[in-house]
């Protein structure tokens, strides 16, 4: 019995250890990769202001994608998916405002302006003013 790994199907060693042909770390059977407590080290160095940024620009870069504004355009466009995302990132950035700097919530903030009104120009038949996806925390968003 060799002690070397199976060879695989180009003759070549597999040493990822997993199922994934690609062997990427973030596949769930790579034996190499970081372990639970290395990652809570790792967050717990991040501040929370950071945290709450990193959320808000995931948020926002989802929204803009359901709302169709890449360039695959409508490919992706999902409304009510998007109406999801920027009323969740409305109440993100309204939870946060004491939390976060206006350095940082400044840009959040015309950030969600924008996918608002581009909310509001995608829709067939737009909300009332104030009735919007994320309204409930700006307030009425007007053009």
């Amino acid at each position: 019995m060799s002690d070397t790994s199976p060879s695989g199907p180009s003759g070549s060693a597999d040493t990822s250890g997993s199922a994934d042909p690609t062997g990427s770390a973030d596949s769930p059977g790579f034996a190499s990769g970081p372990d639970f407590d290395s990652m809570t080290r790792d967050i717990a160095e991040v501040p929370a202001v950071e945290v709450i940024v990193t959320v808000a620009v995931n948020l926002m870069s989802a929204a803009a994608v359901k709302l169709g504004l890449t360039e695959e355009g409508d490919k992706y466009k999902d409304l009510d998916e998007a109406r999801k995302l920027v009323h969740a990132l409305a109440g993100l950035l309204d939870a946060s405002a004491t939390e976060i700097s206006s350095f940082h919530a400044a840009p959040l903030r015309d950030g969600l302006k924008s996918l608002q009104l581009a909310f509001r120009e995608a829709s067939l038949v737009p909300d009332e003013p104030g009735q919007g996806p994320g309204e409930k925390y700006t307030g009425p968003v007007y053009g």
